[in-house]
């Protein structure tokens, strides 16, 4: 897309009961636009709209209406999402312009509580949050069908390995027969002249030795037949024998598969489902217990008590002023603090052991999920075993049923094979019996010589049968052979595609850190902390428990570099970060995010809001940072903080 192309792309959005927005219509260009105004004005819930509009479920409807919508006409399309209300929840329909957009809402949609901007200050796992999007079961399961595809092409190389090492012996073979027919053939042509030479001698008896004639040319063409039929019916018993070799071998593996390899399913899904929620409802409590405890804290730590003094001079009491408070009302001989929950005079040590309490009861929240976490990995891993042999006794059964199949075919043509070669038997001695009342002493040496003849041209017949079928395989070995490279190359490949399938998910890792660590390193040299060095992850090993195993995982570590007044460095902790510096370092592990998960590609729209914790100045040097990685960067400001942003960003005052 060209620059005048860039400047000239609009997206334009009419939004109705969305937030706290009545009724709107917007235009907002490619590049920076900057919502500036008053707080209350509408500059959130117009940034919840254009997530509706790409298809996030993390809009809110307006209190007093029952629905809501937006349409965003956009590069030519037109989108539109409605919002209704359902009791407690919201419903959505419509369609947006992301089929899915899980990944923008952690990456690309900025606001407030979004969650890896929240995740840094909550201390969350980094490296699962940044991995979340990544399907890492389907991997597995990509890599598990590429192996088994390069075990097959090794069992066929082995296999083609192994009939080459045959050839030689082969190619022996075919050139002893060729000798051997060579041979019959001399001889039958030398029989063939003691025939002609006996025949001279009884010319007056020529009628009877054609009809003798005949009749041995008819012997011989039938005793070759059967003896191609006998050759017949042996290579099918052999393959009969074959086939019941490979159904016993697989019944016995059939035998050793439990009947119903996926037990009670329903029981095992609900389970799995329940733990689940029970998960979730786990991470609510102690999200909402460390909230409390980290309230509590700052309060007493900061001693600063004011505020209640003035909601004590009020009369007025904390919504939270229930069972809490009377908690903290208990007698006390400690220093006499004003309860910021109730408004009532407590002992300060009755409200430091109520925090302890809470921290205890963390502590077993906690606990209790890891439990949970073990549980349903467990349960997990059953699943998708009994599956496994589920399929494998399918698979079992069906090729056992195609072996009892082809065995009844192979009987049924055994069967009448030997029909057959009960009918030539007969044949043969009905012949043998013609030829000999044709006999006579006149022409006992002729016969004699008919019946040698006829003996060779039959050893020669099966001599050439023998000689096609060494050549066929010989053919086929060849063959199968020249597409040895053909495997190898293609075995090759799918080791390379192994390869980069098993490195995936630790590239996916690397990327990140490599892009947290150097977007982090330029911004903090841009917004100029004081005595704030340096903020990296450090991609790590750590040992953890799947199920029944322990296994080797990776872990992103957060490192926070000060310096002291006389330059020295010293490592510190998240917890000593300012709300500023926290904050930065969230929307620098987005970005992260966002590249390296292609956003830049897919997402057009990125959004910030809720920056007031950043000074003015380092909130312009964040935007004109941000600006270059998105289409669209939308952004939501005090009107004293967007004064200090570039002239030329566009900017609406009114919604």
């Amino acid at each position: 897309m060209s620059a005048s192309e860039e400047l000239a792309e609009k997206a334009r959005f009419a939004v109705e009961n969305i937030g706290g927005i009545d009724e709107a219509e917007l235009s907002v260009s490619s590049g920076v636009t900057v919502l500036s105004g008053k707080n209350a004005t509408n500059r959130t819930s117009f940034l919840q709209s254009i997530m509706a509009a790409m298809g996030s479920r993390q809009a809110t409807l307006k209190g007093d209406a029952d629905e809501g919508a937006v349409e965003m006409e956009f590069r030519g399309e037109t989108y539109k999402r409605t919002l209704t209300r359902a009791g407690d929840s919201l419903q959505f329909s419509g369609e947006g312009y992301l089929d899915d957009s899980d990944v923008a809402d952690l990456f690309a949609f900025l606001l407030e509580t979004n969650e890896a901007r929240q995740s840094v200050a909550r201390g969350d796992d980094l490296r699962d949050l940044i991995m979340r999007p990544v399907d890492t079961d389907a991997i597995k399961r990509e890599i598990e069908a590429l192996e088994e595809e390069k075990g097959e092409i090794n069992e066929e190389l082995a296999t083609i390995e192994s009939r080459q090492r045959d050839l030689p012996d082969l190619e022996q073979r075919r050139n002893s027969l060729r000798e051997q027919i060579e041979e019959k053939r001399e001889e039958l042509a030398d029989k063939e002249e003691e025939i002609d030479e006996s025949s001279r001698d009884v010319q007056e008896s020529r009628r009877e030795q054609e009809k003798l004639e005949e009749k041995l040319d008819e012997l011989r063409s039938t005793r070759s037949d059967l003896e191609s039929l006998r050759q017949q019916i042996e290579s099918q018993e052999a393959s009969v024998t074959s086939l019941n070799q490979e159904q016993s071998d697989l019944e016995d593996e059939f035998e050793e598969l439990p009947d119903a390899p996926m037990g009670d399913k329903d029981h095992l899904e609900s389970e799995i489902d329940r733990l689940r929620e029970r998960r979730q409802e786990l991470n609510s409590d102690i999200s909402d217990l460390q909230s409390l405890i980290q309230y509590n804290e700052e309060r007493i730590e900061s001693g600063d008590y004011d505020v209640l003094d003035t909601l004590e001079g009020d009369g007025g009491e904390t919504a939270d002023g229930g069972a809490l408070t009377e908690q903290l009302l208990d007698d006390g001989d400690g220093d006499q603090v004003v309860c910021w929950t109730c408004g009532s005079t407590v002992e300060q040590e009755q409200i430091e052991g109520t925090i302890d309490r809470l921290q205890d009861l963390r502590e077993e929240k906690l606990s209790e999920l890891s439990s949970v976490k073990d549980d349903l990995e467990e349960l997990k891993s059953d699943q998708r075993e009994a599956e496994q042999k589920q399929q494998r006794r399918e698979q079992l059964q069906r090729k056992i049923d195609d072996i009892e199949d082809e065995l009844d075919q192979r009987t049924e043509q055994i069967d009448s094979l030997k029909e057959q070669r009960n009918e030539l038997k007969a044949e043969v001695e009905d012949l043998e019996t013609a030829v000999e009342d044709l006999e006579s002493e006149d022409f006992e040496d002729i016969l004699t010589l008919h019946k040698e003849a006829n003996q060779l041209e039959f050893e020669i017949d099966s001599l050439e049968s023998d000689l096609d079928d060494v050549s066929e395989e010989i053919e086929e070995i060849e063959g199968r052979v020249a597409d040895a490279d053909d495997l190898r190359e293609e075995r090759d490949a799918l080791m390379d595609e192994l390869t980069d399938k098993r490195t995936k998910v630790g590239q996916i890792e690397e990327d990140a850190v490599e892009a947290f660590n150097e977007h982090m390193e330029a911004v903090l040299d841009i917004l100029g902390y004081e005595n704030l060095e340096r903020v990296w992850i450090e991609r790590i090993e750590r040992t953890v428990r799947e199920g029944r195993r322990k296994v080797e995982k990776s872990a992103f570590e957060l490192h926070i570099i000060r310096s002291t007044e006389n330059g020295a460095a010293y490592e510190d902790t998240v917890d000593h970060l300012s709300e500023s510096e926290r904050e930065v370092v969230g929307l620098i592990f987005a970005l992260a995010g966002y590249l390296v998960h292609d956003l830049h590609e897919t997402v057009p729209f990125m959004l910030l809001d809720s920056l007031e914790a950043i000074d003015s100045d380092r909130i312009a040097a964040l935007v004109d940072y941000f600006a270059d990685y998105a289409d669209f960067l939308v952004i939501a400001l005090l009107e004293e903080d967007a004064q200090a942003l570039d002239n030329d960003y566009e900017r609406v005052t009114a919604i």
